[in-house]
């Protein structure tokens, strides 16, 4: 199939299709271009794109995304292995809830201590960033 119907079926727009293929992330079989040279996917690349949905729907980056694809390939994603790679993840989302979690609370501390309209953030503004009214020497 050709680029604009493997994009209909897939979701990903031709650009993100060109993207993924130019990152690894799917390959082109060596004679996957048809007899007027336009790139001919097979229903695998379909497939594969799929998957690559559904990876990135569990906030996989396309890097982890090609590690899996890579260790998949290869025969050694066996089970525990992806389950330290999972846990791995739930590890990094877990910290940055707790990064949001620390700037969340930082950020409302500042609307709580401020009923009259002073913002705190004015101040750090004010001293650090020049007026753009401000004659500069």
């Amino acid at each position: 199939m050709r680029i604009g119907e493997l994009s209909k079926r897939s979701g990903f727009s031709r650009d993100t299709i060109r993207f993924y293929e130019k990152k690894g992330l799917i390959r082109l079989p060596d004679a996957g271009r048809d007899r007027y040279q336009f790139k001919d996917y097979p229903e695998t690349i379909l497939r594969r794109l799929l998957a690559i949905r559904q990876i990135k729907e569990f906030g996989f980056t396309l890097q982890e995304t090609l590690g899996m694809i890579i260790l998949f390939e290869e025969g050694v994603l066996e089970p525990q292995r992806g389950i330290r790679f999972v846990q791995r993840k739930i590890d990094r989302i877990d910290q940055k809830i707790h990064e949001l979690t620390t700037i969340k609370n930082r950020l409302q501390q500042i609307v709580d201590t401020s009923p009259t309209g002073n913002c705190p953030l004015d101040k750090v503004l004010q001293e650090s960033i020049p007026l753009l009214n401000t004659p500069q020497d």
